[in-house]
């Protein structure tokens, strides 16, 4: 029997970003309400914004979920329905939440509304999809830390729920997003929207005493650098002549972290894993394994990111609408789409646990920053003059000579860029950086709405 199209459900930080996932292949977005989910900053979806985003998804037959996945503390518990029945006014296609009492609260009020669990309530089991089925719940979103055959026992167990899979994005250093790192460090609750990504800071590692009369920790110089090969070594050594494991043992010294844009600010930690990057994921990538979901029977494959760029946005989408359109129609995985999701900026790639792999695959020690290995997002489409010239907003810098591909819903080609323009017509060799209106040509083929990556 032919498998069903899963759902194809991208992020939607802005209005931008929605039509863009829509133009390249989303089925669904997801947009935050700002004092109830976790990306309480860098959300352009006020309600205005939500009622336009509904509007515009429904005219094009497409869906628009609203986040509401906020773990509450008693005082935006008071005020959540007030602030929440506007938005279901709207008549989103869902609502995605996390809190039990909340999720109680609402069925109660409004039984007629959907709600998909998020994946911050950690499901990991068939018998928690159960239960959530009982409350009312209508989707649940699986925890992140499954393997896929785990999530083909749910699927099996609890054939008459949908399941939602995330497939694509940044993954957390805690269990499915419940982090206190950032609140630790900086004041700021991951779990009430206000994250730091302190898990991808640049630290340097200082040993510690705490044999003060106070009980204070306190900094000891350290000559010459820090050697983690040797203190790995000799941790393991020490582990090992104990019995002990020494992935899961935490060391007998105190340390003070130092990030390299917070110079002073010594914070510290107990760990024996000393790394640059100690704490940094690599990031999600399943596309390879999107035939097997689909074959499974899950019913909605989802990327995060709901602060990455339009570009992100508009690669992800085409890349996994290409990937479940080959599933449903029986053809074999394209290997191509592993190599244009490396014209993104990533942390390094990882299946995550849908896999089983050694520890270290998980993680990135090297950098905790996003690093580009195959292209560039360069530039968007504004308009095309009659004489076929394309004018561009450009985002990053490029030059004539430089290969360029052009990146449309309907299909991506490949140009060599051999003349530029200014706003005046004078000729250009270099387009700087962003915001500048340059024009170019682009040859034949499609470009309204287009997005331009520079091939490297």
């Amino acid at each position: 029997m032919k498998p069903t199209a899963p759902e194809l459900l991208l992020p939607a930080g802005s209005l931008a970003k929605m039509r863009a996932a829509y133009d390249f292949g989303a089925d669904a977005v997801y947009a935050g309400q700002p004092r109830y989910s976790l990306r309480a900053r860098n959300n352009e979806f006020k309600l205005e914004q939500i009622a336009q985003g509904i509007q515009e998804a429904h005219a094009r037959g497409k869906k628009f979920f609203v986040t509401s996945n906020l773990l509450p503390h008693n005082d935006k518990v008071r005020t959540y329905l007030r602030d929440i029945e506007p938005v279901i006014a709207l008549k989103p296609d869902a609502l995605i939440m996390a809190d039990p009492g909340l999720i109680m609260m609402v069925r109660e009020r409004w039984p007629e509304v959907p709600v998909h669990l998020s994946v911050q309530a950690n499901t990991v089991n068939w018998a928690s999809v159960k239960f959530w089925q009982k409350m009312g719940v209508a989707r649940i979103i699986l925890s992140r830390e499954l393997s896929l055959e785990e999530v083909e026992v749910i699927r099996n167990e609890c054939p008459d729920i949908e399941l939602e899979v995330f497939v694509h994005g940044a993954l957390c250093i805690a269990y499915s997003g419940r982090c206190l790192l950032s609140g630790y460090f900086n004041r700021r609750d991951p779990n009430q929207g206000t994250c730091t990504n302190a898990c991808r800071w640049d630290y340097k590692t200082s040993a510690a005493t705490d044999d003060t009369d106070a009980g204070d920790v306190q900094p000891v110089k350290l000559e010459g650098d820090f050697n983690f090969a040797q203190a790995q070594q000799e941790a393991e050594s020490a582990f090992a002549a104990c019995g002990g494991s020494p992935r899961h043992t935490l060391a007998d010294k105190v340390y003070l972290l130092e990030e390299a844009q917070r110079p002073g600010q010594l914070m510290p930690i107990m760990e024996d894993e000393h790394g640059t990057y100690i704490m940094n994921s690599k990031d999600l990538r399943a596309v390879e394994h999107v035939a097997r979901l689909t074959q499974i029977g899950v019913d909605s494959l989802k990327v995060e990111g709901r602060t990455k760029s339009l570009y992100y946005v508009a690669r992800t989408a085409q890349v996994y609408r290409r990937a479940i359109d080959d599933a449903v129609a029986g053809r074999p995985f394209n290997p191509e789409l592993l190599l244009e999701l490396e014209g993104l900026a990533n942390r390094g790639y990882t299946s995550g646990f849908l896999e089983r792999r050694p520890m270290q695959d998980y993680q990135n020690y090297i950098n905790g920053h996003s690093e580009i290995h195959r292209s560039h997002f360069v530039a968007e489409v504004r308009s095309v003059r009659e004489d076929g010239w394309v004018e561009v907003e450009t985002k990053n810098r490029f030059s004539v000579g430089d290969t360029l591909e052009i990146i449309h819903p309907n299909g991506n080609r490949r140009v060599k860029l051999d003349a530029m323009q200014g706003a005046q017509g004078e000729a250009l060799s270099v387009a700087p950086g962003s915001p500048l209106r340059v024009w170019l040509p682009l040859g034949d083929g499609p470009v309204t709405g287009a997005l331009i990556a520079r091939m490297l």
